[in-house]
């Protein structure tokens, strides 16, 4: 008996777009094809953790200057300087991201970019990345 196959077809329209490196299903509508629990990124909470460490040994005395203490870190100076300027960040852009709550394009890359000091400027530089989940 011969065997005789039917393909049935569906298409299913969504596209997928990367976010801060991870994937997501976008739907035809534009919203995401399902809620993601929050995602903590370790790379960001260690560039926190580290800026505010090299604040507190600037701060206590333990090194005199930023030069001082890059050379002990075995870094460059640029990146620490850059780096140390998330110590700057608003608590709430802070709390944001230790609890995983970050839009996905805010990533160590783009926080390392200029931004400003003053923390009601920082919610309005940030607001141009995707509201948060």
């Amino acid at each position: 008996m011969k065997n005789t196959a039917n393909t049935v077809t569906v298409h299913i329209p969504f596209t997928i777009r990367k976010y801060g490196g991870r994937k997501q299903v976008i739907t035809p509508n534009g919203e995401p094809a399902a809620i993601e629990k929050n995602r903590v990124d370790s790379t960001l909470v260690k560039a926190l953790a580290r800026a505010f460490r090299w604040k507190k040994m600037l701060e206590s005395g333990q090194f005199s200057t930023i030069t001082e203490l890059a050379k002990h870190e075995n870094l460059a100076l640029t990146y620490m300087t850059r780096v140390q300027r998330l110590s700057l960040l608003a608590p709430d852009i802070v709390e944001m991201i230790l609890d995983g709550r970050q839009p996905p394009e805010m990533t160590l890359a783009a926080l390392l970019e200029p931004f400003p000091v003053e923390w009601e400027g920082q919610n309005r530089h940030f607001a141009g990345f995707r509201t948060s989940r």
